[in-house]
């Protein structure tokens, strides 16, 4: 289950962090700042609930194994999240230190402080002390719902199995987030440390595939459903299938996994959101001399989180709003001035070509990143689950399915939102789960 760093290798230098960690010092400084709110609306902004003061009083005491396991409590991918959760809408976006006229308290900078220094120094959990029970979970793949999931289980006794169609446990942390953001050796100590709880990983075995669905409902007393999103949706438009035309989470994958670091000169990526800036930004540090981004909207509508959007413009990514691609060609791609109509059911302004406005993008790669499709055919085959336009309907307070046996959480639920809320998910279903098996 190991993952090699290549620390010194030419893809780590190139993707140099966006954030340089805090030192101990700097850390005791901005630790110092907190005013310990009671009431915490920082706390209340974290989908897990960490309790922020106590946790950054701990740093400020110097009880840095304190303030982990103290996160470590509320979130079990504690590290992951310190790095790639958008803090700034989140806790640090409801810091009451604005409402003072000061900068809002560096919450995920303490947290990844006090959670690197967990693993570099024994990266051990204590004991639960809950006895072992006899009743066995399955999760069913491998990603954050599912890690957070089998962790809260294994807290309070219970046998779990997390099977995963790849070769590594993770999910996005581990294959989709940008380097520059966390590396997949990260992820993988992540996963390691929730192995060190007793959870058993079978990867490269996908269920339906590999392992009859069958086998998994006879054999497990319940079943998590972590299962994310499917593939990258197809580019369907004339050459949307040609060979120089990658998904984004395949290009993100084969640089942080394989270590493949090919990338065209001129590279124009499709998309809005955060999975195509995190493209655009490793083409950028590839190597590609001139990165285009598409988006058939305008800026303000561009679902990407504003601080993404800011740091890709600084790495060089220049961006075509109301923009459509209509046609890949061999050395360009087609594109359509789009104007914006009446709002869709969404609340945004509908994108409508105009007529006689085409114009050509050279180009000698294609990164499409306009969404992942559902894993509708498999959801389909789980009897008795209702669906919602293919995402699955879960009881918000357990994440139970309308399949008693069956728990969901993650994307696969929500659509698509932060790993930090995935792991909220995963955690509310395995304490549904540890109710409804107790009785």
């Amino acid at each position: 289950m190991g993952f090699a760093s290549h620390a010194g290798d030419e893809i780590a230098l190139r993707f140099a962090e966006i954030h340089p960690p805090l030192t101990d010092q700097a850390a005791a400084v901005e630790a110092d700042r907190c005013l310990y709110c009671f009431d915490a609306p920082c706390a209340f902004a974290c989908p897990t609930h960490i309790d922020v003061p106590r946790f950054i009083k701990k740093i400020a005491t110097g009880n840095l194994r304190g303030s982990a396991l103290t996160i470590l409590d509320a979130n079990i991918l504690g590290l992951s999240c310190s790095r790639v959760c958008p803090v700034d809408v989140l806790c640090e976006g409801s810091c009451v230190m604005q409402g003072r006229g000061e900068r809002p308290i560096s919450i995920g900078l303490l947290q990844r402080h006090a959670m690197e220094h967990f693993y570099r120094n024994g990266k051990k959990l204590p004991a639960t002390g809950a006895a072992d029970r006899v009743e066995n979970i399955a999760c069913i793949g491998g990603g954050p719902a599912s890690l957070a999931c089998a962790a809260e289980l294994r807290r309070r006794g219970f046998q779990v199995t997390i099977f995963e169609r790849r070769e590594w446990a993770g999910g996005l942390n581990t294959y989709g987030v940008a380097e520059y953001k966390f590396r997949p050796a990260d992820s993988l100590e992540e996963v390691a440390l929730i192995a060190a709880l007793g959870v058993q990983f079978r990867t490269g075995h996908a269920v339906g595939i590999d392992i009859p669905l069958g086998e998994i409902e006879n054999e497990f007393h319940a079943i998590f459903l972590g299962l994310g999103l499917g593939d990258m949706e197809a580019l369907d438009i004339d050459g949307g299938r040609a060979p120089h035309v990658v998904d984004a989470l395949e290009f993100i994958a084969d640089y942080k996994t394989k270590r493949r670091r090919y990338v065209g000169k001129q590279v124009v990526v499709i998309g809005g959101g955060n999975t195509a800036i995190d493209a655009a930004n490793a083409a950028r540090r590839l190597g590609a001399e001139e990165v285009h981004l598409l988006y058939r909207r305008s800026e303000r509508e561009m679902p990407a989180f504003g601080f993404e959007f800011a740091h890709a413009k600084r790495e060089g990514v220049t961006f075509h709003f109301q923009t459509q691609p209509v046609a890949v060609h061999e050395h360009a791609v087609e594109c359509v001035h789009m104007e914006l109509g009446s709002p869709d059911p969404t609340g945004r302004r509908t994108p409508q070509p105009s007529p006689g406005t085409n114009f050509e993008i050279p180009c000698d790669m294609v990164i499409p990143a306009i969404g992942q499709s559902k894993l509708v055919a498999f959801l389909n085959r789980l009897r008795g689950i209702e669906l919602d336009r293919g995402r699955i309907v879960v009881d918000r307070e357990t994440g139970r399915t309308s399949n008693p046996k069956y728990y969901a959480g993650g994307d696969c639920v929500n659509g698509g939102r932060e790993v930090v809320d995935a792991v909220a998910d995963g955690k509310r279903a395995a304490i549904g789960i540890a109710e409804a098996l107790s009785g």
